[in-house]
């Protein structure tokens, strides 16, 4: 009797376990479904509040959605989020940034970020890892009821929009982008 209930825990930790490496491979090597949802309802929500972003959308050979951005500082800070890459209008990977900053700066807050790339150029080079955005970059914070009329600077345009709290800055950074294709 004892050798069945022995037979029986193994049988139960051997599926367990091969369901556990399912779960884990699948979110590993997949597609991040819920990042792709999360990146789509930022954009419509960073859409909803300025209009005018859906132009630089149409117009876009692609564009580049990070739904959470977590920023923090004092004195030294930083940032990191993860996103989705698109071509066109099709999700084509997926995107890490991360960013330091030096300078007066304290507190922390989240916010979303948009990256649109003009042109088949300013695309290679984000896939490629070769757009870095330094301490002159800017990025247009959008607001409701703001009436948006940038031009792309070498081929990018960067918008954001305030989720939550609270951050004094004036300091110099960069941001830094990985790609990962989809599978």
């Amino acid at each position: 009797m004892k050798l069945l209930k022995f037979k029986k825990s193994n049988f139960s930790l051997i599926i367990l376990s091969l369901f556990i490496s399912f779960a884990v491979s699948a979110q590993v090597g997949g597609w991040n479904a819920e990042l792709s949802k999360e990146s789509n309802e930022a954009l419509k929500k960073m859409i909803e509040t300025t209009p005018k972003l859906q132009t630089y959308l149409d117009k876009a050979y692609g564009y580049v959605i990070f739904p959470k951005v977590t920023k923090a500082g004092l004195i030294i800070g930083g940032a990191g989020a993860k996103g989705m890459v698109y071509k066109g209008k099709e999700a084509v990977g997926e995107s890490g940034l991360k960013q330091a900053t030096l300078g007066l700066q304290a507190g922390g807050q989240q916010y979303s970020e948009v990256i649109f790339l003009e042109n088949k150029e300013s695309y290679e080079h984000f896939i490629n890892g070769r757009l870095k955005f330094d301490g002159q970059a800017s990025a247009i914070a959008i607001k409701k009821g703001v009436s948006l009329d940038i031009a792309y600077k070498d081929g990018v345009a960067v918008f954001t929009q305030a989720i939550g709290g609270l951050m004094f800055e004036a300091s110099l950074g960069g941001q830094h982008f990985t790609y990962k294709p989809k599978n």
